[in-house]
């Protein structure tokens, strides 16, 4: 819950945070009266903040020390107070070196973002690539290896292919699999596979004739493929740097972290439940989750099409450095879900028509 603020005890607070986020360091009075941010004598600043430590934005970790923000203190902070972030030409070049790799596999991406991120902000970075929610294969290819032996390659839903090398018993050649592939784009591809029963694999198998028993076989290859694409996978980086912050010397706060980390079911669930088109920002419990005391977590989604396919984000200490954190995320999430937009190609083979069933 806020309080309202009158605009001098928003500077104190928004100088108080910025202060502590660079340093470390409770802060007095004293600090910011030398800092020459305020023409105030110390103890106007010093009413004003014990003013705000009694609305609770501010807390004092010692009796003689300074104030330090409290999670309703950075709350009030990201939500009214933070300045925009113009990430430096090398940051800049850092992201783009990323996002212009030549790859379109949105688990190539995911893998490098979270290794720039974790680089580029200095704090522990995740990276999710979700479940694409539907069993689909857009399209399929096969290439004759010898008569027992061919390659099957299956382009899913978010546009990666898979490929299955398949050793069968019944001879084949070109035309038998040229007749296979096409069973498969006119039977199995862009539909659900939950959606093929039985009856319909009996369909598929009377168009093959005498290669019938080429159609289970393949379809195991297919649901075995289109599982392993629909595996949500969260990838942490640079867990290393948690050490760099006093807030986590402590073994309790570390333990708690690291045992986060190795559930996952945690994050996920805070990546499912928040969350909007732009960063989200979650500071400390305010999920009720209680490894993430004293720590917040950034994170933006990555939406193609208007499908969430993953998201980019870090975890470090509540006196993070917001600005710089938002505006690097958002440039690497936007930039992946450019990336992976479909653009088609000379040639491009366009997605089946769902009528043609």
């Amino acid at each position: 819950m806020y309080y309202e603020l009158s605009p001098r005890k928003q500077a104190i607070l928004k100088a108080i945070v910025d202060a502590y986020i660079e340093t470390g360091d409770p802060v007095g009075s004293k600090a910011l009266t030398q800092s020459k941010q305020f023409v105030l004598s110390s103890a106007t600043i010093r009413n004003e903040m014990a003013e705000l430590e009694a609305l609770g934005y501010l807390e004092q970790p010692h009796t003689s020390a300074g104030r330090i923000p409290t999670e309703l203190g950075y709350r009030f902070y990201v939500d009214a107070l933070m300045q925009d972030y113009a990430l430096s030409q090398g940051e800049l070049a850092e992201l783009n070196s990323m996002l212009k790799a030549k790859t379109a596999e949105l688990d190539k991406l995911i893998q490098n973002a979270g290794k720039v991120m974790a680089n580029l902000t200095n704090y522990t970075a995740i990276a999710v690539k979700q479940s694409s929610g539907k069993n689909t294969v857009t399209r399929f290819s096969l290439t004759l290896i010898d008569e027992n032996n061919f390659l099957l390659v299956m382009v899913c839903g978010n546009r990666s292919a898979k490929t299955r090398f398949v050793r069968t018993d019944i001879p084949v050649n070109e035309e038998v699999l040229e007749m296979l592939s096409q069973v498969l784009n006119n039977f199995v591809a862009g539909r659900d596979l939950s959606t093929i029963t039985l009856p319909y694999l009996m369909q598929m198998e009377n168009c093959l004739g005498q290669y019938s028993g080429l159609v289970s076989p393949i379809i195991k290859f297919v649901y075995d493929a289109v599982g392993e694409e629909n595996q949500r996978d969260l990838r942490i980086d640079g867990v290393d740097k948690l050490l760099e912050y006093p807030e986590f010397l402590d073994q309790g706060k570390l333990k708690d972290m690291l045992g986060m980390f190795d559930r996952k079911e945690e994050l996920l669930e805070l990546l499912d439940e928040e969350g909007t088109n732009d960063v989200t920002i979650l500071i400390g419990k305010e999920k009720g989750v209680q490894a993430m005391e004293g720590s917040s977590l950034v994170f933006k989604k990555i939406v193609v099409d208007g499908k969430t396919v993953g998201a980019v984000g870090v975890i470090g200490p509540c006196r993070m450095d917001y600005s710089k954190v938002v505006s690097a995320i958002r440039y690497l999430s936007d930039g992946i879900a450019d990336a992976m937009h479909p653009r088609p190609s000379l040639g491009e083979i366009p997605p089946p028509d769902d009528n043609h069933k």
